[in-house]
């Protein structure tokens, strides 16, 4: 059996999206478990130090405008630079995907998160819309009346917020952030050394 990778992600994040199919071959290829947790990343920068975007100087935010279409061509996925809907409502997909972790198991989660990121940085569509989320939820081959019922349930929310303190307990500020064993690696241009983690065992 291969190592486990806890995965922290934000449903708005680009860089989560252009390092999902990437993390998700590598955990593949490797034989390891993953657990996805779209935790809220405007708490864990409250404590951790960070910013969100709207409040970080402008000279950060001109590079990051740099950074992204970088990434883009670097790795060939076609992203808009300022999506339509960024930032989009994240709860209600955030709970539908930890409703299908805990009761369905971690793939369906994983997939429903990365369609809802490809939609949203892709696609020019709105996940936070529940119309939208129900398109996203029926093409990752699932129940849209089933799995939205799903996430209605308020619990999610509360798991949502024990997940997040559970984060930062384990020294995670940003996303995404795969944690295997105490070792953590913020961002997706960490994922090379991911790899030889997990090719090392």
């Amino acid at each position: 059996m291969g190592l486990h990778i806890d995965y922290y992600v934000s449903l708005n994040s680009p860089w989560t999206h252009l390092g999902a199919a990437r993390i998700e071959a590598m955990a593949m290829a490797h034989n390891a478990s993953m657990r996805i947790y779209p935790v809220d990343f405007g708490a864990i920068f409250a404590e951790s130090g960070g910013l969100p975007l709207p409040k970080r100087s402008p000279q950060r935010q001109a590079y990051r405008l740099q950074e992204l279409p970088r990434w883009r061509d670097h790795l060939g996925i076609p992203i808009h630079v300022k999506p339509a809907f960024f930032p989009a409502a994240e709860m209600p997909a955030a709970a539908c995907v930890i409703g299908l972790r805990e009761t369905v198991g971690d793939q369906p989660a994983i997939k429903l998160a990365h369609r809802v990121l490809k939609a949203l940085w892709q696609e020019e569509k709105n996940p936070g819309d529940p119309a939208v989320l129900a398109e996203l939820i029926t093409d990752v081959g699932l129940d849209a009346d089933q799995v939205l019922k799903l996430g209605s349930d308020p619990k999610w929310a509360e798991l949502r917020m024990a997940d997040t303190r559970a984060a930062l307990d384990k020294g995670v500020f940003g996303a995404p952030s795969y944690v295997i064993g105490d070792d953590i690696f913020w961002g997706q241009d960490r994922l090379d050394f991911v790899e030889r983690r997990l090719a090392r065992g």
